[in-house]
C-alpha cells in the first residue's frame, strides 16, 4: 500500500484548503499547521513526514497551483496563495459528491457542492477514500469539461 500516496493528498488538500480560506490575501503557510507537531531527528533536521508534507507544497507550486516567495527554513512557505488555477479547482462544482438532498438556496448549493467544502468535509471526517477521490479531481484536467479555462 502506498500510504505516503495518502499523505500526499490529505497534505495537498489541507494546504490548498488554508489558502482558499485566506484568498485572496498571501499568508505563511506552516507545515506544523497542517500536518501537527513532529520530533526533528537526532541531527535537528525535520522528520520524513514533515519533509514530505513540505515538498507536497512545493510540488503545488511547481505544478501551479500556488504561489510563495520564499521558503521560512523547513518550517513554511511564506506570502503563499493561491493562484488562478488553484482557485478554480477548489472553487469548482461537484456536485455528483455533495449531499444536496434538502431544499436549500442556490448560494448554500454552490458552496455545498464546491470542491474545498467537500474536502473540508473529508478531512473533518477523517474520509480516506473520499478524500483520495477528491484530492484527485485537484489535478484532473478532465474533471469538470464545462469550464475548460480553468487551467492557466
Amino acid at each position: 500500500m502506498d500510504l505516503q500516496i495518502d499523505d500526499f493528498y490529505k497534505d495537498c488538500a489541507a494546504g490548498l484548503l488554508q489558502l482558499y480560506q485566506a484568498f485572496p490575501r498571501r499568508i505563511a503557510l506552516y507545515v506544523e499547521d497542517l500536518i501537527g507537531p513532529e520530533q526533528p531527528d537526532e541531527f535537528g533536521l525535520p522528520s520524513k513526514r514533515h519533509e514530505s508534507c513540505l515538498a507536497a507544497l512545493l510540488w503545488l507550486a511547481e505544478e501551479g497551483y500556488l504561489r510563495y516567495d520564499s521558503t521560512l527554513h523547513f518550517e513554511a512557505l511564506d506570502q503563499a496563495v493561491l493562484s488562478e488555477k488553484g482557485f478554480l479547482r477548489m472553487s469548482r462544482v461537484v456536485p455528483h459528491d455533495a449531499q444536496l438532498d434538502q431544499p436549500l438556496p442556490p448560494s448554500l448549493l454552490r458552496v455545498r457542492a464546491s470542491l474545498a467544502q467537500q474536502l473540508r468535509e473529508a478531512l473533518r471526517g477523517a474520509d480516506g477514500e473520499r478524500l483520495a477521490r477528491l484530492a484527485r479531481l485537484i489535478f484532473d484536467d478532465r474533471a469538470n469539461p464545462q469550464a475548460p479555462s480553468d487551467t492557466v
